[in-house]
């Protein structure tokens, strides 16, 4: 036990209700998500349109690709706010917070300024046809109105996420994706904007988000504890977050890479495909975000545990959270394998698409099983801030991807391409656990 984090007392106690009060709100905040990504295919698809869903598709990728690379905000800002937590230190929360604000705001303008470039080079990048090219242009001139207070919101929900606020959590993401399901709907389907009418949707849902985030996270904040602007500034703390920000860069933009790869083959098959991979991609995007919930609760309580010096918790929370994982994976790949059909056919009415996507199903629905492990690891080493270890061992992932990629599409088409995606999420997971003992004896022996 680590006698120091109790002289000091900072020791905490880690216990399946502590894990549970920041995963299920944050599980029930990212359901939306992956709820908002359905109810966008399934406007679209409604229209049977095969290349307004492609273009739909390709549009959300690019945003993956573009807003994705910015993750580091959310996460860095978790980790550092988590071990200020750890530590007691109100004042460094305090600037964590301003620090990460001002570097998503600024981000966010100089994407709007950029955003007639990236769009020529993502469609360069992904070489839809022509009418679907026409639908990305404009699901993206849309949707890019809203790149500063998409960003703003990466950073308002690392804080509390790194105070372990799953409530608050639970609640921006709700007025997020709340605001653009029902505007996707009575602006897609009731005013027939379609493609068009999902993309206002998403930009008011962001919009609305981070203002009332902002709101909510300075009304909690003691005066008594405000860090002055040269705190904020402080070279020392800008060095300290840039280079966390660098190597969570790296590795955010080598997995959005992957799944952008994944894509751009897709394309190769044909629209039919394509759509039935972007209709299977809600699956995955289902799987992905419970088992961040539970990532969440993994990252604060590593977080803490480092901050307050107390290896128990980290020990314990570890443990916990991958029970929980692997048990809500398993049940939710089972699950996803017997309505699979039924889920397929309430989003689209295009029958060549429905047998494609069900023909891949298996695929997709397996997903959460073999990323159980990767997101658990991504949520552990964002909180202890091991962001060096977080990049190379993806770039050793993502070498492993391309080897299957190269070996499994050739031989077996769609079905190869989505065995690489698996067994990329299995390298992701196994690569990271192999470090987590000697990291944390080095961590807390360090720290005390």
């Amino acid at each position: 036990m680590d006698i120091r984090g109790n002289e000091h007392g900072l020791a905490f106690d880690v216990t399946h209700r502590l894990v549970l009060s920041i995963a299920i709100p944050m599980t029930l905040g990212f359901i939306t998500t992956p709820l908002l990504g359905l109810v966008g295919t399934g406007v679209v698809g409604h229209m049977g349109q095969p290349d307004a869903l492609a273009g739909l598709a390709i549009g959300a990728v690019l945003f993956d690709l573009i807003l994705g690379s910015f993750n580091f905000l959310r996460a860095s800002t978790t980790g550092l706010t988590a071990q200020a937590y750890g530590r007691h230190d109100r004042c460094a929360q305090q600037g964590v917070f301003w620090r990460a604000l001002i570097s998503a705001v600024g981000c966010g303008l100089a994407l709007l300024c950029l955003s007639p470039l990236l769009l020529g080079v993502g469609l360069k990048l992904m070489g839809p046809e022509a009418a679907v090219a026409q639908a990305t242009s404009t699901y993206f001139s849309i949707r890019i109105l809203a790149g500063p207070a998409a960003l703003a919101n990466y950073a308002i929900l690392g804080f509390v996420l790194g105070r372990g606020q799953g409530t608050v959590g639970l609640l921006l993401q709700s007025i997020i994706n709340g605001i653009n399901i029902v505007l996707a709907i009575f602006l897609g389907i009731w005013l027939n904007w379609g493609v068009a009418g999902v993309a206002w949707g998403t930009m008011a849902g962001e919009t609305a988000g981070a203002l009332v985030g902002l709101v909510i996270v300075v009304r909690g904040f003691d005066r008594a504890d405000r860090p002055g602007w040269a705190e904020i500034l402080s070279r020392h703390r800008l060095a300290e977050l840039f280079a966390l920000n660098r190597d969570i860069l790296i590795r955010t933009f080598v997995l959005l890479a992957a799944y952008t790869l994944m894509t751009r083959i897709g394309t190769s098959f044909g629209a039919v495909t394509l759509a039935a991979n972007a209709v299977l991609m809600n699956f995955f995007l289902l799987s992905g975000y419970y088992l961040d919930g539970l990532a969440n609760a993994a990252e604060q309580i590593t977080g803490r545990a480092v901050g307050a010096r107390y290896r128990p918790a980290f020990d314990r929370g570890l443990k916990l959270t991958a029970i929980w994982s692997f048990g809500l994976a398993g049940i939710i790949s089972v699950l996803l394998l017997l309505i699979g059909p039924w889920l397929i056919s309430v989003l689209t009415t295009s029958p060549e698409v429905r047998q494609a996507a069900e023909t891949y199903m298996p695929w997709a629905a397996i997903t959460g099983l073999t990323g159980a492990l990767a997101f658990l690891m991504d949520g552990v080493f964002i909180g202890a801030t091991w962001s060096g270890d977080m990049r190379n061992r993806m770039l050793m992932s993502f070498a492993g991807y391309l080897v299957a990629v190269a070996v499994f599409v050739p031989l077996f088409g769609n079905h190869g391409l989505w065995l690489a995606m698996n067994s990329f999420l299995l390298f992701r997971g196994v690569f990271l656990a192999i470090l987590v003992k000697p990291r944390a004896d080095q961590t807390f022996r360090a720290l005390q």
